[in-house]
């Protein structure tokens, strides 16, 4: 029988990629291996549109009840379901028949549907970090009751959960997160304050959405990654590390108490991650380009430099001090990156504000998700403080991205 599949973030990267996938894996056999039956995008309708009828799912959800009223005036009479917001997202979530549901929503907006697939021991495979970064002990404690999976789709965790397959934790010395260094990395220190976005969106190696692609220029992708990782393997920080590689062909490494390596190798294409995370815990011919190892030139490694990144070692510290600390860091960084975005605000700016709104927070107890959704909230308001006179004094870069 085809898989059923939930989408949680459709119409973004990794959405799109996943469908494309499907539709070439559903090509390659003798029946479908894949069904869609749920889709949920935001404000992106024609893309939402499309999608409904290409693949005919029996849910769809828009970001409020104006654009499900457009996505139900465009399908005309195909049986599709049209709900919208929140409700619509936790529809969508706890699909009845779907095996797998993609968390693919950008940012903390994705943590309270894909809480709730967990709760009822679906198999997520996770594309939004943030809901570990946010709530990794509330999530992790969720999956154990319910018997939910959580499978990695960042190419860097996703290469850590192949690496450690059919391996014991406790004979792991420690994690090692690749970091392509993203479009700065060999930039001097002078010029980074005042790169522009469009330089910033360039990333070298891999395409992607246009807020994570700012965090691969920070490094910030990094810091979450480490407390994503933390939750993931059951590692402590101290024993998760980071290290640049620019080629992006090793997605990442294990090194085990005995001294050895093993590292997984691949194509920078977010769509193998995704078919990895699909077929689970089967491998699958695949319809997309392998590496080509003979035109690979060199392979280099360099130690981040964290005094000309210092949104990289926030994550530790976040990781440190614990409670309600990761939400805070990724609230106030999701801010100034919006206010980056928006050209409200220099890119040296960026860990300033996180910095400082860290430093303004008292950490509590992450006991729930409204206590953590309260220190979200918190860390939005005090960050939107801290980037206004930073604003104010810019006034020739208040102007959006065409």
């Amino acid at each position: 029988m085809a898989k059923g599949i939930a989408i949680l973030g459709s119409t973004g990267s990794i959405g799109t990629s996943a469908l494309d996938l499907i539709e070439r894996l559903n090509g390659m056999g003798s029946g479908p291996r894949f069904e869609v039956l749920a889709l949920a995008g935001n404000r992106k309708i024609e893309v939402l549109v499309d999608q409904v009828r290409r693949f005919r799912p029996r849910l769809a959800c828009a970001g409020s009840e104006e654009l499900a009223g457009q996505v139900r005036a465009a399908i005309g009479d195909l049986p599709t379901r049209i709900v919208s917001g929140p409700a619509g997202l936790r529809d969508v979530a706890t699909m009845p028949g779907a095996d797998l549901v993609l968390a693919a929503i950008v940012g903390a907006a994705g943590l309270e549907p894909t809480f709730a697939a967990v709760e009822i021991g679906r198999t997520v495979a996770l594309a939004n970090k943030e809901a570990l970064v946010m709530a990794g002990d509330l999530m992790i404690s969720a999956a154990r009751r319910s018997g939910a999976r959580l499978l990695p789709v960042d190419s860097e965790h996703n290469a850590l959960h192949q690496c450690l397959r059919g391996e014991r934790v406790e004979e792991v010395r420690r994690l090692v997160l690749t970091a392509s260094g993203g479009p700065f990395f060999l930039r001097p220190d002078a010029d980074l304050l005042e790169v522009t976005p469009e330089e910033a969106l360039a990333h070298p190696t891999w395409v992607m959405g246009r807020k994570i692609s700012i965090d691969s220029a920070t490094l910030m992708n990094k810091a979450l990654e480490v407390i994503e990782a933390r939750w993931l393997y059951d590692i402590p920080g101290e024993r998760i590390t980071v290290i640049v590689h620019p080629q992006s062909t090793i997605h990442s490494l294990v090194e085990f108490v005995d001294g050895s390596f093993i590292c997984q190798l691949g194509a920078t294409d977010m769509r193998h991650p995704i078919q990895y995370a699909l077929t689970w815990p089967e491998r699958c011919a695949t319809p997309l380009e392998p590496v080509d190892l003979a035109a690979l030139k060199s392979m280099s490694f360099f130690t981040p430099d964290t005094r000309r990144f210092p949104c990289l070692p926030l994550g530790w510290r976040a990781l440190e001090a614990g409670g309600t600390m990761p939400a805070v860091l990724n609230a106030a960084n999701e801010i100034a990156v919006e206010a980056f975005l928006e050209r409200r605000i220099r890119f040296g700016d960026i860990p300033r504000i996180i910095t400082s709104v860290m430093d303004a927070h008292r950490p509590a107890p992450a006991s729930s998700l409204e206590v953590i959704l309260k220190a979200d909230a918190w860390a939005r308001g005090a960050a939107d403080e801290v980037v206004a006179p930073r604003a104010a004094a810019a006034p020739s870069r208040t102007t959006g991205l065409s």
